[in-house]
């Protein structure tokens, strides 16, 4: 038997930050987490456990077997049948509470979908995995005035910082230019701690429900941290006039047009492309899987299907993008989608 929301909640509601009006609010709520990896999940897993009334959770990946060191909401099956994160992620929250609304959208997060994807929350919570999209979340959040909460970790080090726009200094206050794209490391090439990743999105969601509920002041700078020496410390922050996005009010990452067509994919145990038509088509991946059956390996799964060939695997989604694993070579690995998916290659 389901328990009432009194009986479930009834431990945060009585923390007096929240009380009963705190928890109401949370059940109106919305928020919107971008990308559902080991940061997302854990965020994702604490609001719906808190009960947030609505979730839309956006990732554009799919499980594999290296996620479940530290992504929180995933499982060996999960894994084994390849499940987009925002699917398998919903699918647990649905279980975990059902009084919750949970909404997956499978997709790549670029300059003509994320106003609309972010349209109607509350908050934002940052579970992207790099800096580009970050800076284009940033510019659409300080363009439709949404707060957002950043968060980043690699190693043992961890980073959070709340944006108010129009209250505070946003992220290209701090950060005015991207960094280049090998100058950062990644957690596929130094590592990274699950104990790293709990804490970050435990921080998160702890500045999320603040915004909602209105009680208690958001983190007032740039909170860095070292989980393994615990060496924590905040650096205050203040807001630019002439900050290229809340400033000058320059959006230039939400201006850009879409994503890069093909793009090596860091972070991964191997060689790995990201090709993405600039015009997606509207495949049939159930077509797409009998066709190709004569190629090689297919697996479908009804959200995507996976092609292993001899040399590579193709995971192909169905709004057109398709990762290319195992091949070192951008033009060999375009080639190889071209003559297996033409549907694709038509659209170029």
């Amino acid at each position: 038997m389901v328990s009432s929301q009194e009986d479930r909640y009834s431990r945060q509601a009585r923390f007096s930050k929240i009380g009963p009006e705190g928890q109401e609010k949370l059940r109106k709520s919305s928020v919107v987490i971008v990308g559902c990896g080991a940061l997302g999940s854990g965020v994702a897993q604490n609001l719906g456990r808190a009960g947030v009334g609505r979730l839309r959770i956006v990732d554009r990946d799919f499980l594999e077997m290296s996620n479940l060191a530290r992504q929180v909401l995933f499982e060996e099956e999960d894994a084994v049948r390849h499940l987009p994160k925002a699917v398998a992620a919903a699918n647990r929250l649905r279980r975990i509470n059902s009084e919750i609304e949970v909404e997956p959208i499978v997709a790549d997060v670029t300059p003509r979908n994320i106003l609309s994807l972010i349209e109607g929350a509350d908050v934002i919570a940052d579970g992207s995995d790099n800096m580009d999209l970050r800076f284009l979340l940033n510019d659409a959040c300080v363009k439709r005035g949404i707060p957002w909460v950043y968060g980043g970790a690699v190693a043992s080090e961890g980073m959070t910082m709340t944006i108010r726009p129009g209250e505070g200094p946003c992220l290209r206050c701090v950060l005015e230019e991207l960094p280049e794209p090998m100058a950062l490391q990644t957690c596929n090439e130094v590592g990274v701690l699950n104990t790293l990743t709990g804490l970050v999105s435990a921080i998160q969601s702890n500045e999320v429900l603040k915004l909602l509920v209105g009680s208690g002041p958001p983190n007032p700078g740039l909170l860095r941290f070292d989980v393994w020496t615990l060496n924590f410390q905040t650096s205050a922050l203040s807001r630019r006039a002439d900050c290229p996005a809340c400033g000058v009010r320059k959006f230039e990452y939400l201006e850009a047009h879409g994503t890069r067509p093909t793009a090596r994919m860091r972070g991964r145990q191997s060689a790995c492309w990201r090709i993405s038509p600039k015009k997606p088509p509207s495949l049939d991946l159930q077509h797409l899987a009998r066709s190709l059956r004569s190629s090689g390996e297919v697996e479908y799964n009804g959200f995507l299907l996976v092609l292993k060939l001899k040399d590579c695997e193709l995971v192909v989604f169905a709004d057109g993008r398709v990762i290319v694993k195992g091949i070192q070579d951008e033009q060999l690995a375009r080639r190889i989608v071209a003559q297996r998916i033409p549907a694709i290659a038509d659209c170029e």
